[in-house]
């Protein structure tokens, strides 16, 4: 049996107030990784301008997934 087909155990005992926490990490993360970018864009550093702008995207995904787990208004399903 491989690991994508066992079922996870859960304990669904976040918080609301934790989940928002973690939003607001995850957003104050992908402006430091904006501002990583733009650093890395200034100096020429090509590889770094790539790692942040990887980073900076999986971070709006997240932030995405958050926003619609709290049923926050006008986000769609972070899937589509």
């Amino acid at each position: 049996m491989s690991i994508d087909s066992e079922v996870p155990i859960r304990s669904y005992n976040r918080s609301w107030e934790e989940i928002e926490d973690m939003l607001a990490k995850a957003i104050d993360r992908r402006n430091q990784w904006k501002k990583w970018f733009e650093q890395c864009r200034s100096d020429g550093d090509r590889e770094g301008m790539k790692e942040a702008a990887r980073n900076h995207k999986a971070l709006d995904g997240v932030i995405k997934t958050f926003r619609w787990t709290l049923g926050e208004e006008g986000v769609e399903h972070p899937l589509d």
